[in-house]
């Protein structure tokens, strides 16, 4: 058995992904991290509400409310970049690869005849043309 911070992991686990632990450890990085953010981020929010205080009265209740609010926004956005950074850091060390590289060696390649697929008519509204992934839309004048 392999320990991977509280919890322990079967070595056959551990033996098929040798990057278990740096993972692991981003992991509680990202989320540390995140509980960082909500402690200065609600600290700061609620400093600068009661430096507005004088002007915009209101009671302590909704302070602190708007503060965990603002606070949990923040650690949530923080959690959630950094949650992706670990899993494409996982995806390069298991394959080698970064995840970008990974899904343009899968893309689909585009159809012959031209950049973009033909365009779809929208009667009264214009054309809609699909390009890369992404779609195009022209207003009919």
């Amino acid at each position: 058995m392999v320990h991977l911070g509280l919890r322990r992991v079967e070595d056959s686990v551990a033996a098929k992904h040798p990057a278990l632990q740096q993972y692991a450890a981003c992991q509680a990085h990202a989320f540390m991290k995140g509980i960082g953010t909500f402690l200065a981020g609600s600290s700061a929010a609620f400093a600068v509400q009661k430096l507005l205080n004088r002007r915009l009265p209101y009671a302590l209740q909704w302070n602190l409310l708007l503060s965990v609010a603002a606070g949990s926004l923040a650690s949530y956005t923080v959690t959630r970049v950094e949650t992706q950074k670990c899993s494409d850091f996982w995806i390069y060390l298991e394959t080698g690869t970064s995840p970008q590289e990974h899904s343009m060696a899968d893309r689909v390649p585009q159809p012959a005849g031209g950049f973009c697929a033909s365009p779809t008519a929208l009667p009264g509204l214009g054309l809609v043309f699909s390009c890369c992934g992404s779609l195009l839309f022209l207003p009919h004048n």
